[in-house]
């Protein structure tokens, strides 16, 4: 008790934060105890990708994949939880081939259609092999890519491009209609003959040719047959299904109770929604499973807080952040979005170890103060302190708004990263102890940031956000992405 005592005296001291650590010291062993010995981040799951299975917006799992997480809060003692619904293109997979050569002398390539191709293309061309897919490549190419099957890898595999930022597969998409390609064939980056799939569409919306993804070793053999004959010949044939559909986000909301800065927001937000292939165990399941234990956890244990919290689910995020870009445009609408002051966002976060300030050097300090009294709970957490940003995540919409974002830093389990968007992202990868992570250690950080008096960072102006993205070097992507809405 004295070392404790002596602790608490000198961090008082010492930390910038208005809060004092004994402030928080009890609350975060209480939230510790719960969740090792209550924690339900890791069964929910479990019970949700059994019972259910994928959780694709627009499809009938996908409204029942809403209707659990809605259901669930309720049960927790949650009185404001509500649905908010809006609209999205229900793209659904129909059949799908690749084959390459001519005539007789033709191979059928294993393949699976990118999201939000046509709903019906028959398209045959020559292959053109772009490497990495960079815009630098299309430029170089420049009229080469018009009439021609466009193939490319979908992360950065040559050595010439190390350490080079990477494309989304979209932007990648967006190129190859750009440059008038017939279609796109995208390489996976993993062995193992694993295909993924995801949104070709930047804007969430169907796009005029077929895009396609193939496994690292089918995008090899096909480069070995380029290398025999530059004039491969390939046709991609398609049907696939879209329809306008609703979808619904799911809010749930823990009122601030301090005079002064009750009406102050921070959300927490992760995408419910997955792909269709498995049942989106690690994408986005441990982000937004991990979300619902944790507001499990603050009804638990009746915590209050100076500010207001809003739990969110997501839908819609594989679609092109539809979901979370509809919550943006309402709170716009309804003048709200000037009381969020942060939105912490959970998309594949796992084993959380520390916190990432996501471009705001202000709230650095704050999350390595919060981290310090937390390794007093828990000396195995790291305090691992970053400060970066990108795009691609429900963050997106709030960050081109000017509301300050961040995330938890951690680590996937084993063979994850190879399954995301694949037919092997199932329950078998989840391991308990690492979801446990993810809810003891943010709801924590949570619970330090909604209660102290003075929240470091602020929302910036338009030009402030401007500058931001432009720092950040986000503003090429957001062009290609045609959410750059600032003169060239």
């Amino acid at each position: 008790m004295k070392k404790l005592l002596s602790f608490l005296a000198i961090f008082t001291v010492t930390t910038s934060l208005p809060v004092c650590a004994q402030d928080f010291l009890p609350i975060f062993q209480r939230i510790n105890d719960d969740v090792l010995k209550n924690g339900r981040a890791y069964e929910n799951l479990r019970e949700a990708t059994t019972s259910i299975g994928h959780r694709l917006t627009g499809s009938d799992n996908g409204s029942k994949a809403e209707d659990y997480a809605f259901n669930l809060l309720k049960s927790y003692g949650y009185e404001n939880v509500q649905y908010q619904e809006f609209n999205v293109e229900a793209w659904t997979r129909g059949s799908v081939s690749l084959k390459i050569g001519t005539g007789n002398n033709t191979k059928s390539i294993p393949v699976v259609a990118l999201a939000h191709s046509p709903v019906s293309a028959h398209v045959s061309g020559k292959i053109i092999d772009l490497g990495d897919g960079l815009e630098e490549d299309f430029i170089k190419a420049g009229d080469g890519v018009r009439d021609k099957l466009v193939l490319v890898n979908i992360n950065i595999q040559s050595p010439d491009n190390k350490g080079k930022k990477n494309l989304h597969r979209s932007e990648k998409t967006a190129l190859a209609i750009k440059y008038k390609a017939k279609g796109i064939i995208i390489a996976n980056g993993v062995k193992g003959g694993v295909l993924l799939t995801g949104t070709a569409s930047v804007t969430g919306q169907l796009i005029p040719i077929p895009a396609v993804c193939i496994s690292l070793e089918s995008g090899q053999e096909i480069r070995k047959f380029l290398s025999e004959d530059s004039a491969l010949d390939a046709r991609i044939d398609m049907t696939n299904a879209s329809r306008p559909a609703r979808a619904r986000n799911i809010i749930a909301t823990l009122p601030g109770t301090s005079p002064e800065t009750g009406q102050e927001i921070i959300i927490i937000g992760g995408h419910l929604d997955s792909w269709d292939l498995a049942t989106g165990a690690v994408d986005n399941g441990i982000g937004s499973f991990s979300i619902l234990d944790m507001a499990r956890v603050f009804k638990q244990l009746r915590l209050k807080t100076a500010r207001t919290i809003q739990f969110v689910l997501f839908m819609g995020e594989e679609q092109g952040l539809l979901g979370s870009k509809h919550m943006v445009s309402e709170l716009n609408k309804s003048g709200e979005i000037k009381d969020v002051r942060l939105m912490i966002n959970l998309d594949m976060n796992n084993n959380t170890r520390g916190f990432n300030a996501g471009g705001n050097t202000t709230l650095l300090p704050t999350l390595e103060q919060i981290g310090t009294v937390i390794k007093q709970v828990d000396t195995s957490y790291a305090n691992d302190i970053k400060n970066s940003t990108g795009l691609h995540s429900d963050h997106q919409p709030f960050m081109l708004s000017g509301i300050p974002t961040a995330t938890s830093v951690g680590s996937l389990p084993p063979g994850a990263w190879g399954c995301y968007h694949a037919d092997c992202d199932h329950f078998s990868l989840i391991i308990k102890d690492q979801l446990d992570n993810n809810v003891r250690y943010v709801s924590m950080v949570l619970y330090a940031l909604a209660n102290i008096s003075h929240l470091p960072v602020a929302a910036m102006s338009d030009t402030e956000t401007r500058d931001f993205l432009i720092k950040n070097n986000l503003k090429a992507e957001l062009i290609l992405g045609k959410e750059w809405r600032w003169e060239e």
